[in-house]
C-alpha cells in the first residue's frame, strides 16, 4: 500500500534500491546507498552483495547505521576485508554490475563534477574534493546510478570539469553516448539512471541525453524544467514516480530510526 508521508531522500532510497537487481554485486557509496541496499536486500534483491570503497564486501547490510565506511559495525561480519584497489580490480574484471556516486555538478550526459567550480586552468571559484574512486566507478561499473539534489546551479547544459565520465559530448569524431564511451575505451557501462529529489532521469544510449522518467509527486515537469539548465526530454513513458510503500518507509526507518540520512 503507497505511504503518504514521507521525505524526499526516503523516496530516493526507494527508487535508488529499485535499481538493484537480485544477484549483482552493487558498490554501494556512503548516506543513500547504504539504506538502498538493504532495502533492497530485505525486499526484492536478497541475494545482492554490497562491495564498500575502503575495501570490505557484504552479504547482510551492516546491523548499525554507518557514518563512515570504515565504522567498526561494517567490519563485522563482512564477508571480506581487502583494500581499495582489490576492490577497484574487481570492477576494473566487469564483476561489479551497479555503483551508486553523486556530484557537485551534472550535465544532459551524465557527466559529474567533483573538482572545481569555475575555470579549473586559472583560478577556480571553488574547490570541490575531487574523484576519490568517483570517475573509477563511472568508468567500469556495468552501470551507474547518481544520486544528487535537483538544483539549477547543479544541473549544468555542460560541467565546468568533467571528474567522472558519464557519456561524453558530441565532437568531430561522433555523437556522445555508448559510441563516444567507445571511442574513449570505456567499452562498457554509463549512466542508467539519475535519482535526484525532484525526478528520475534514465539516458538515451544513442545519443547519451537524460530523458526525465518520472517526477515526483507533488513536483511537476514545469518545476523541474525551471531547475534544469538543459531543455528537458522526456521518455516515452514519463510518469509520476510510484511513492513508497509503508513496508518500504518501515524498512528504511527502522535502518535510520533519527534520520541521519534521510531527514
Amino acid at each position: 500500500m503507497p505511504a503518504t508521508h514521507y521525505s524526499p531522500r526516503e523516496l530516493m532510497v526507494v527508487c535508488a534500491a529499485r535499481e538493484i537487481r537480485d544477484g549483482e554485486n552493487v558498490f554501494v557509496g556512503m548516506r543513500l546507498p547504504l539504506l538502498a541496499f538493504a532495502l533492497a536486500k530485505r525486499t526484492h534483491a536478497p541475494n545482492c552483495i554490497g562491495l564498500f570503497e575502503a575495501g570490505i564486501v557484504r552479504d547482510t547490510p551492516s546491523s548499525e547505521l554507518l557514518y563512515t565506511m570504515g565504522d567498526a559495525p561494517n567490519i563485522t561480519d563482512a564477508l571480506w576485508t581487502t583494500g581499495t584497489v582489490t576492490l577497484l580490480g574487481l570492477m576494473a574484471a566487469g564483476d561489479v554490475q551497479l555503483g551508486f556516486i553523486g556530484g557537485a555538478e551534472i550535465d544532459r550526459y551524465g557527466n559529474l563534477n567533483t573538482s572545481v567550480i569555475g575555470n579549473w586552468r586559472d583560478r577556480p571559484r571553488v574547490r570541490l574534493p575531487g574523484s576519490g574512486g568517483g570517475a573509477d566507478i563511472a568508468s567500469l561499473a556495468q552501470r551507474l546510478a547518481i544520486i544528487m539534489p535537483h538544483e539549477r546551479h547543479r544541473f549544468r547544459e555542460r560541467v565546468d570539469f568533467v571528474t567522472s565520465p558519464g557519456y561524453g559530448y558530441p565532437d568531430e569524431h561522433g555523437p556522445a553516448g555508448v559510441s563516444w564511451r567507445k571511442r574513449v575505451g570505456l567499452p562498457r557501462g554509463g549512466p542508467v539512471a539519475l535519482i535526484t529529489t525532484m525526478a528520475v532521469f534514465i539516458f538515451d544510449p544513442e545519443t547519451g541525453e537524460a530523458l526525465l522518467q518520472s517526477y515526483h509527486p507533488g513536483t511537476s515537469i514545469e518545476q523541474i524544467q525551471e531547475q534544469t539548465d538543459w531543455p528537458l526530454r522526456l521518455a516515452p513513458s514519463c510518469r509520476e514516480t510510484k511513492p513508497p510503500t509503508e513496508e518500504e518507509l518501515r524498512l528504511i526507518r527502522e535502518c535510520d530510526p533519527h534520520g541521519v540520512w534521510t531527514a
